[in-house]
């Protein structure tokens, strides 16, 4: 693999990670991670949190954002 190669790779990881830390922010601002469904255990000295609603709604979100991203690539 040449030095090309290997900072377009580089430079796209960067890129994605700035686009994943992004879409973190924005689900934190929009209230992901405080849903009904979301389960919070907090006892003296320790707590527990098991997102349960926030994974399915970010489950569903990413599988039709990823269709439609494969459907407009595939045409």
């Amino acid at each position: 693999m040449d030095l090309q190669t290997f900072g377009k790779i580089i430079v796209a990881l960067g890129l994605g990670l700035a686009l994943l830390g992004a879409l973190v922010w924005l689900g934190g601002r929009l209230g992901l991670g405080s849903l009904p469904g979301d389960v919070r255990i907090e006892r003296d000295g320790w707590g527990c949190y098991v997102p349960i609603a926030s994974s399915i709604l970010l489950s569903l979100v990413l599988t039709l954002l990823i269709n439609l991203i494969i459907r407009f690539l595939n045409k």
